[in-house]
């Protein structure tokens, strides 16, 4: 696979494990930035506060977004990715352990990709990635970036 950057938005530390795990297994070798809060992710993003210094034209390739974060939480970080030309076309699949049917459809009225619930087994769990590795960052055609 190509070396674009994963960007997972998670605050769970073993949940961030057991993703970098499955990716492992997988043979997933892209870079993985990981997000423990909404504020950070938007951070990296928009090239803001601790990441002011990195390229805010060099955009992952996928943002792996979970709902349920503290500080700002996935809804409200998903409404800014939207709302930014640059990031507008960001390809982003919500990856959340949320059974809120709520959450769902708001999700996909805020416009994301994919909404994925986390199986709690890890053998689906790494399975689920490996779907989503082989979709998203081999077959998927990347939109462009917004002029």
């Amino acid at each position: 696979m190509n070396n674009k950057t994963i960007l997972l938005v998670e605050d769970n530390q073993s949940d961030i494990a057991l993703t970098k795990r499955a990716f492992k297994k997988a043979n997933i070798a892209n870079p993985l930035q990981v997000a423990e809060d909404g504020q950070e992710a938007l951070d990296y993003l928009f090239a803001e506060g601790p990441f002011s210094q990195r390229d805010k034209n060099d955009l992952p390739t996928i943002v792996l977004l979970d709902l349920k974060l503290p500080i700002v939480d996935g809804l409200e970080v998903l409404k800014a990715i939207r709302g930014n030309i640059l990031t507008k076309r960001l390809p982003v699949v919500v990856l959340t352990s949320s059974k809120e049917e709520m959450d769902l459809a708001i999700s996909y009225d805020l416009g994301v990709n994919s909404y994925i619930r986390k199986p709690v087994d890890f053998t689906q769990f790494a399975e689920v990635i490996r779907q989503l590795g082989l979709y998203w960052l081999v077959l998927n055609e990347a939109p462009p970036q917004p002029l």
